[in-house]
Protein backbone atom coordinates (compact mmCIF):
# COMPACT_ATOMS: atom_id res chain seq x y z
CA UNK A 1 0.00 0.00 0.00
CA UNK A 2 1.70 3.11 -0.65
CA UNK A 3 0.30 5.38 1.65
CA UNK A 4 1.18 8.72 0.19
CA UNK A 5 -1.91 8.51 -2.32
CA UNK A 6 -4.64 6.96 0.61
CA UNK A 7 -6.35 10.43 0.12
CA UNK A 8 -5.60 10.72 -3.57
CA UNK A 9 -8.61 11.55 -5.90
CA UNK A 10 -5.88 11.43 -9.02
CA UNK A 11 -7.75 10.68 -11.85
CA UNK A 12 -11.49 10.73 -10.89
CA UNK A 13 -14.41 12.28 -12.44
CA UNK A 14 -16.80 13.71 -9.74
CA UNK A 15 -20.54 15.29 -9.81
CA UNK A 16 -21.47 17.40 -7.23
CA UNK A 17 -24.87 18.77 -6.94
CA UNK A 18 -25.68 22.37 -5.34
CA UNK A 19 -21.90 22.52 -6.14
CA UNK A 20 -21.64 26.46 -7.26
CA UNK A 21 -22.14 28.20 -3.72
CA UNK A 22 -21.45 27.12 -0.18
CA UNK A 23 -20.93 23.81 0.84
CA UNK A 24 -20.89 22.44 -2.67
CA UNK A 25 -18.56 24.86 -3.84
CA UNK A 26 -15.87 23.96 -1.04
CA UNK A 27 -16.17 20.27 -2.01
CA UNK A 28 -15.18 20.91 -5.46
CA UNK A 29 -12.38 22.89 -4.23
CA UNK A 30 -11.21 20.10 -1.44
CA UNK A 31 -11.82 17.54 -4.79
CA UNK A 32 -9.80 19.41 -7.33
CA UNK A 33 -7.05 20.10 -4.46
CA UNK A 34 -6.66 16.05 -4.08
CA UNK A 35 -6.48 15.05 -7.90
CA UNK A 36 -9.92 14.92 -9.62
CA UNK A 37 -9.31 15.00 -13.26
CA UNK A 38 -12.59 16.80 -13.69
CA UNK A 39 -15.26 18.33 -11.38
CA UNK A 40 -19.12 18.65 -12.98
CA UNK A 41 -20.64 20.73 -11.10
CA UNK A 42 -24.67 21.65 -11.23
CA UNK A 43 -27.26 24.18 -9.43
CA UNK A 44 -30.85 25.83 -10.79
CA UNK A 45 -29.15 29.28 -11.55
CA UNK A 46 -26.81 28.99 -14.55
CA UNK A 47 -25.15 32.24 -14.75
CA UNK A 48 -23.98 31.34 -11.00
CA UNK A 49 -22.46 27.99 -11.72
CA UNK A 50 -21.13 28.84 -14.86
CA UNK A 51 -19.46 31.85 -12.87
CA UNK A 52 -18.09 28.92 -10.10
CA UNK A 53 -16.68 26.61 -12.95
CA UNK A 54 -15.02 29.96 -14.46
CA UNK A 55 -13.78 30.78 -11.36
CA UNK A 56 -12.09 27.19 -9.99
CA UNK A 57 -10.54 26.77 -13.50
CA UNK A 58 -11.02 24.00 -16.40
CA UNK A 59 -11.22 20.86 -14.62
CA UNK A 60 -14.45 22.31 -13.30
CA UNK A 61 -17.50 21.53 -15.48
CA UNK A 62 -20.76 23.80 -15.14
CA UNK A 63 -24.00 21.63 -15.80
CA UNK A 64 -26.87 23.83 -14.79
CA UNK A 65 -30.42 22.94 -14.11
CA UNK A 66 -33.02 22.02 -12.03
CA UNK A 67 -33.04 18.61 -10.63
CA UNK A 68 -35.65 19.26 -7.96
CA UNK A 69 -37.76 17.16 -10.79
CA UNK A 70 -37.25 13.75 -12.00
CA UNK A 71 -37.59 15.35 -15.68
CA UNK A 72 -34.44 17.39 -14.79
CA UNK A 73 -32.58 14.88 -13.09
CA UNK A 74 -33.49 12.99 -16.02
CA UNK A 75 -31.75 15.63 -18.17
CA UNK A 76 -29.07 15.88 -15.95
CA UNK A 77 -27.86 12.00 -16.54
CA UNK A 78 -28.33 12.50 -19.96
CA UNK A 79 -26.08 15.02 -20.20
CA UNK A 80 -23.66 13.10 -17.83
CA UNK A 81 -23.99 10.74 -20.11
CA UNK A 82 -22.61 11.81 -23.35
CA UNK A 83 -19.97 13.74 -21.50
CA UNK A 84 -18.51 10.42 -19.44
CA UNK A 85 -18.04 7.29 -19.49
CA UNK A 86 -18.15 6.53 -16.09
CA UNK A 87 -18.48 8.85 -13.01
CA UNK A 88 -16.15 7.72 -9.82
CA UNK A 89 -17.65 9.88 -7.06
CA UNK A 90 -20.87 11.49 -6.56
CA UNK A 91 -22.09 14.27 -3.83
CA UNK A 92 -26.09 14.34 -3.26
CA UNK A 93 -25.61 18.19 -1.61
CA UNK A 94 -28.28 20.45 -3.48
CA UNK A 95 -31.08 21.18 -0.64
CA UNK A 96 -33.42 23.55 0.85
CA UNK A 97 -34.99 24.67 4.13
CA UNK A 98 -37.89 25.81 4.80
CA UNK A 99 -39.18 27.62 8.29
CA UNK A 100 -42.83 28.68 9.37
CA UNK A 101 -44.79 28.73 12.60
CA UNK A 102 -46.17 25.57 13.29
CA UNK A 103 -49.86 26.40 13.08
CA UNK A 104 -48.94 28.10 9.53
CA UNK A 105 -46.69 25.62 8.25
CA UNK A 106 -47.99 25.18 4.58
CA UNK A 107 -48.14 21.86 2.53
CA UNK A 108 -45.50 23.43 -0.36
CA UNK A 109 -43.09 24.06 2.34
CA UNK A 110 -43.10 20.57 2.59
CA UNK A 111 -43.17 19.31 -1.07
CA UNK A 112 -40.45 21.80 -2.19
CA UNK A 113 -38.26 20.51 0.55
CA UNK A 114 -39.00 16.90 0.40
CA UNK A 115 -38.41 16.48 -3.37
CA UNK A 116 -35.46 18.22 -3.64
CA UNK A 117 -33.27 16.55 0.11
CA UNK A 118 -34.77 13.02 0.14
CA UNK A 119 -36.29 12.41 -3.49
CA UNK A 120 -33.47 13.73 -5.75
CA UNK A 121 -30.87 12.30 -3.56
CA UNK A 122 -32.54 8.82 -4.27
CA UNK A 123 -33.31 9.03 -8.08
CA UNK A 124 -30.34 10.75 -9.18
CA UNK A 125 -28.04 8.13 -7.69
CA UNK A 126 -30.80 5.78 -9.38
CA UNK A 127 -29.92 7.68 -12.93
CA UNK A 128 -26.55 7.38 -12.29
CA UNK A 129 -26.39 3.77 -11.28
CA UNK A 130 -24.72 2.51 -14.62
CA UNK A 131 -22.12 5.41 -15.04
CA UNK A 132 -21.18 4.47 -11.20
CA UNK A 133 -20.88 0.73 -11.99
CA UNK A 134 -18.83 1.49 -14.85
CA UNK A 135 -16.53 3.19 -12.40
CA UNK A 136 -16.52 0.52 -9.57
CA UNK A 137 -14.58 -2.38 -8.64
CA UNK A 138 -13.34 -4.19 -5.48
CA UNK A 139 -10.20 -2.47 -5.51
CA UNK A 140 -11.51 1.01 -6.53
CA UNK A 141 -15.39 1.55 -5.28
CA UNK A 142 -17.23 4.07 -6.80
CA UNK A 143 -18.50 6.43 -4.00
CA UNK A 144 -21.93 8.19 -3.52
CA UNK A 145 -22.19 10.70 -0.55
CA UNK A 146 -25.08 12.61 0.54
CA UNK A 147 -25.28 15.97 2.24
CA UNK A 148 -27.38 15.31 5.44
CA UNK A 149 -27.44 17.72 8.51
CA UNK A 150 -26.86 17.55 12.27
CA UNK A 151 -30.65 18.95 12.03
CA UNK A 152 -31.58 15.39 11.24
CA UNK A 153 -29.58 14.11 14.56
CA UNK A 154 -30.34 16.47 16.80
CA UNK A 155 -33.56 18.92 17.15
CA UNK A 156 -32.74 22.21 16.99
CA UNK A 157 -34.50 25.60 18.12
CA UNK A 158 -36.17 26.80 15.15
CA UNK A 159 -39.74 25.81 12.94
CA UNK A 160 -37.77 24.32 10.33
CA UNK A 161 -40.37 20.79 10.21
CA UNK A 162 -39.74 19.71 6.95
CA UNK A 163 -35.98 20.41 6.19
CA UNK A 164 -35.20 18.66 9.62
CA UNK A 165 -37.44 15.69 8.85
CA UNK A 166 -35.65 15.06 5.41
CA UNK A 167 -32.41 14.95 6.65
CA UNK A 168 -32.97 12.55 9.32
CA UNK A 169 -34.60 10.47 6.28
CA UNK A 170 -31.27 10.78 4.29
CA UNK A 171 -28.89 9.73 6.77
CA UNK A 172 -31.81 6.47 6.69
CA UNK A 173 -31.78 6.41 3.39
CA UNK A 174 -27.90 6.20 3.02
CA UNK A 175 -27.47 3.46 5.36
CA UNK A 176 -30.59 1.37 3.11
CA UNK A 177 -28.80 2.49 -0.61
CA UNK A 178 -25.21 1.18 1.44
CA UNK A 179 -26.95 -2.20 2.08
CA UNK A 180 -27.71 -2.62 -2.15
CA UNK A 181 -25.33 -0.79 -3.69
CA UNK A 182 -22.17 -2.43 -2.02
CA UNK A 183 -23.09 -5.49 -3.98
CA UNK A 184 -22.27 -2.99 -6.95
CA UNK A 185 -18.89 -1.74 -5.46
CA UNK A 186 -20.22 1.46 -4.93
CA UNK A 187 -19.84 2.81 -1.72
CA UNK A 188 -22.62 5.03 -0.22
CA UNK A 189 -21.74 7.60 3.46
CA UNK A 190 -23.30 10.52 4.36
CA UNK A 191 -21.83 13.58 5.96
CA UNK A 192 -23.82 15.85 8.32
CA UNK A 193 -22.19 19.50 8.11
CA UNK A 194 -22.81 22.02 11.33
CA UNK A 195 -22.44 25.37 10.78
CA UNK A 196 -20.48 26.35 7.29
CA UNK A 197 -20.77 29.52 5.70
CA UNK A 198 -23.80 29.76 3.05
CA UNK A 199 -26.62 30.81 1.50
CA UNK A 200 -28.67 28.40 3.41
CA UNK A 201 -26.88 29.68 7.19
CA UNK A 202 -26.97 33.30 6.55
CA UNK A 203 -26.16 33.62 10.17
CA UNK A 204 -23.09 31.72 9.82
CA UNK A 205 -21.81 33.84 6.68
CA UNK A 206 -22.62 36.89 8.22
CA UNK A 207 -21.94 36.90 12.01
CA UNK A 208 -19.90 33.86 12.38
CA UNK A 209 -18.96 34.86 15.73
CA UNK A 210 -22.45 34.57 16.88
CA UNK A 211 -22.48 31.29 15.62
CA UNK A 212 -19.33 30.27 17.14
CA UNK A 213 -20.81 30.75 20.85
CA UNK A 214 -22.66 27.62 20.40
CA UNK A 215 -20.33 25.11 18.90
CA UNK A 216 -17.81 23.89 21.40
CA UNK A 217 -14.76 24.21 19.17
CA UNK A 218 -15.51 27.71 19.48
CA UNK A 219 -16.07 28.30 15.34
CA UNK A 220 -18.05 27.79 12.44
CA UNK A 221 -16.78 25.10 9.64
CA UNK A 222 -14.35 26.08 7.01
CA UNK A 223 -13.39 24.51 3.88
CA UNK A 224 -10.69 22.64 5.14
CA UNK A 225 -13.09 20.97 7.46
CA UNK A 226 -15.61 19.89 5.18
CA UNK A 227 -13.52 18.89 2.08
CA UNK A 228 -11.35 17.02 4.44
CA UNK A 229 -14.12 14.86 5.37
CA UNK A 230 -15.55 14.01 1.58
CA UNK A 231 -11.90 13.45 0.56
CA UNK A 232 -11.60 10.79 3.70
CA UNK A 233 -14.96 9.63 2.35
CA UNK A 234 -14.15 9.64 -1.41
CA UNK A 235 -10.44 8.23 -1.26
CA UNK A 236 -9.05 5.20 -0.66
CA UNK A 237 -8.49 5.99 3.29
CA UNK A 238 -12.28 5.81 3.30
CA UNK A 239 -13.04 2.71 0.88
CA UNK A 240 -14.25 0.64 4.18
CA UNK A 241 -16.60 2.84 5.54
CA UNK A 242 -20.07 1.91 4.55
CA UNK A 243 -23.68 3.52 5.32
CA UNK A 244 -21.80 5.82 7.92
CA UNK A 245 -22.60 9.14 8.46
CA UNK A 246 -19.80 11.83 9.89
CA UNK A 247 -21.12 14.85 11.98
CA UNK A 248 -18.39 17.74 10.59
CA UNK A 249 -20.10 20.20 13.28
CA UNK A 250 -16.76 20.98 15.58
CA UNK A 251 -19.03 19.24 18.49
CA UNK A 252 -22.24 20.17 18.05
CA UNK A 253 -24.20 16.32 18.51
CA UNK A 254 -21.33 14.98 20.58
CA UNK A 255 -19.82 17.56 22.55
CA UNK A 256 -22.62 20.51 23.72
CA UNK A 257 -23.64 21.08 27.00
CA UNK A 258 -26.44 23.52 26.94
CA UNK A 259 -24.99 26.64 29.21
CA UNK A 260 -28.10 26.27 31.59
CA UNK A 261 -27.90 22.03 31.58
CA UNK A 262 -28.10 20.95 35.68
CA UNK A 263 -26.21 17.68 35.98
CA UNK A 264 -28.67 15.33 38.35
CA UNK A 265 -25.69 13.84 39.81
CA UNK A 266 -24.38 17.19 41.13
CA UNK A 267 -20.86 17.27 38.71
Amino acid sequence: MDFSKLFSLEGRVAVITGGSRGIGRMLAEGFLAAGCAKVYITARKAAVVEETARELGDRVIALPGDISTLAGIEALAEDLARLEPKIDILVNNAGVAWGADFEDFPEGGWDKVMNLNVKTPFFLTQKLHGLLKAAASAGQPAKVINIASIDGMRVNPWETYSYQASKAAVIHLTRRMAARLIKDNIVVTCIAPGAYPSEMNKVAARKPEESARGIPSGRIGGVEDIAGGAIYLASRAGDYVVGTTIPIDGGIVNAWIPSDFVDPSGH
